[in-house]
């Protein structure tokens, strides 16, 4: 039995790695052919991981079914907006034996669905205990490395999510469960809309007053929408929600950060995300999060703002100006 990695992007490759070294048989799926020759050819992903060898026991491949086959348990590190078209290609390869396990942070543009939510609409109901979702503070540059991360996993049944820890746990990359998918994934998705302000702060040479306000305060808009949601509010506190939100907004590795650096610096939405090179789960999920929040007649006005720098060429620093002057009200009226 192994394990299938889809996905060789830098958390795919990450993941694959901490698994080969555990002495698990992994396979690990590159879609784009070049990617894939390139990363046979030096079993090394320059641009993303740069010094951080693919062990020779990795397979890689470019076919799904040769990745997928045989498979005890299929992560699925991949950009959000690319689920449910892989699910999709994957259901004749699911059974009860094989544990799904969702790496990516997002919400879905068109739907608003958080991952988990996706990959049940497209899998048969007998495997949805299958399903499970890694989360938590974990830049690949680092969890690479071998630096101490510590992260969750949740899904809809206990065993499967006791495998998945045991499956990824390691002295140097320590798992908890928790129970909670709702709050995990909205804490995943949303702090990444939060970073991009963070990063706009800083492109706009704010200090360090102004990013412990928009941690917290977006902390608190994030909890509003988890919780209206039907999440656990303790789950903001940990590792999904307070401990991604903080590495996320803070950390040089952050896309999302890097991206409202970029853009504050007066850099296109366009131009910045060409320069980043990688997905920015923050700008997909931002949209998806403004229309969710109509939608449920939330407060977030932190979110509100991003939106309107995004996609609608509000300028930043209006943006600033109108979030400070908004009406005074208690800290923690509708927290």
């Amino acid at each position: 039995m192994s394990i299938a990695v889809l996905g060789a992007g830098s958390w795919g490759i990450t993941l694959a790695r901490l698994l080969a070294n555990k002495g698990e048989q992994v396979s690990l799926w590159e879609f784009d052919p070049n990617a894939f020759t390139n990363l046979v050819q030096h079993r090394e992903h320059y641009r993303f991981l740069p010094g951080i060898k693919i062990p020779n026991s990795v397979r890689i491949t470019n076919e799904l079914t040769e990745a997928v086959k045989g498979s005890q348990a299929i992560l699925l590190a991949l950009p959000s907006h690319t689920i449910r078209s892989v699910c999709q290609q994957l259901v004749p390869y699911i059974s009860n034996q094989i544990a799904i396990v969702n790496c990516a942070k997002g919400l879905e543009a068109e739907t608003h669905l958080r991952m988990s939510e996706v990959i049940t609409q497209v899998l048969p109901e007998k495997y949805h205990t299958r399903i499970t979702v890694l989360s938590g503070p974990s830049h690949a540059e680092e969890v690479s490395r071998d630096i101490p991360t510590t992260v969750v996993v949740s899904g809809f049944d206990k065993s499967t999510m006791e495998y998945v820890q045991s499956l990824m746990f390691t002295p140097r990359f320590r798992v908890y469960t928790n129970p909670d998918l709702t709050g995990v994934e909205i804490g995943g998705a949303l702090k990444n809309i939060i970073a991009i302000g963070a990063g706009i702060s800083d492109g706009l040479g704010f200090g360090d007053n102004t990013k412990a306000a928009l941690i917290t305060r977006g902390l608190a808009e994030i909890s509003r929408l988890g919780v209206k949601l039907g999440a656990n509010p303790s789950t903001f506190s940990g590792l999904t929600g307070l401990g991604d939100l903080v590495v996320t907004c803070t950390s040089r590795h952050s896309r999302n950060r890097a991206f409202g650096e970029k853009i504050a610096k007066k850099e296109s939405v366009q131009q910045a995300l060409n320069e980043i090179g990688m997905v920015v789960e923050g700008v997909r999920t931002t949209q998806a999060a403004y229309k969710l929040m109509q939608e449920l007649n939330i407060e977030m006005p932190i979110t509100e703002q991003i939106y309107h720098v995004i996609y609608q060429n509000k300028p930043p620093i209006q943006a600033v100006s109108d979030l400070m002057m908004r009406d005074a009200k208690p800290e923690l009226e509708h927290i």
